[in-house]
């Protein structure tokens, strides 16, 4: 295993699994990485399949608000977030996509610089592939603009931290919200 699959393994290892579901895609997922160096996304839209991907989910914890830009590709609403480059750590994957997308530097505050959730497959209208998505935080003020990029998105809007009550998006990012209420009021989930 190369250093930066190892570094990768170790990371996905590091995960507490929310659910069987998340429990399932972390162990195929370190099976992957045992059984391959070739992570990274060579060639769009899905060359090799499966390859690493993040996503930069920016939270206003104070004011209970997540924010999800209409992709213009997928036709959903969607954290920020896309392909992690050739050799390039996770976290700097989330970071730069944080700034290309929402042209801000990145706060890892609310929970900290670990991924909070771990999930295999591929939103939108894309040929079939698997992209391993690996789900960071960043913080964001609900009472602040944001300009996203245009040439991937179609603006984008505030909206409660309820996985009940999202439009159409990631079939995880209910799953993601409900981890992320475990972590920020973990006396509530005992």
């Amino acid at each position: 295993m190369r250093p930066a699959t190892a570094v990768v393994a170790d990371l996905i290892a590091g995960i507490s699994p929310f659910d069987d579901l998340e429990r399932r895609h972390i162990a195929t997922t370190l099976d992957w990485l045992g059984s391959t160096d070739d992570i990274f996304r060579t060639a769009k839209p899905n060359i090799p399949s499966p390859h690493l991907a993040v996503y930069t989910v920016m939270v206003d914890p104070e004011a209970q608000g997540v924010y999800l830009g209409q992709h213009r590709l997928a036709g959903l609403h969607l954290p920020m977030g896309g392909h992690v480059e050739s050799g390039e750590h996770l976290l700097a994957a989330a970071r730069r996509e944080a700034s290309e997308e929402l042209g801000i530097e990145a706060e890892f505050d609310v929970v900290g610089q670990q991924p909070v959730l771990l999930t295999n497959g591929t939103v939108g209208t894309t040929p079939v592939h698997t992209d391993i998505s690996l789900w960071y935080v960043i913080r964001g003020v609900r009472t602040r603009r944001y300009t996203l990029d245009p040439s991937e998105f179609d603006g984008g809007r505030w909206w409660d931290l309820d996985p009940y009550g999202l439009s159409a998006t990631d079939p995880h990012l209910p799953r993601f919200l409900r981890k992320l209420d475990s972590i920020l009021l973990p006396e509530t989930h005992r």
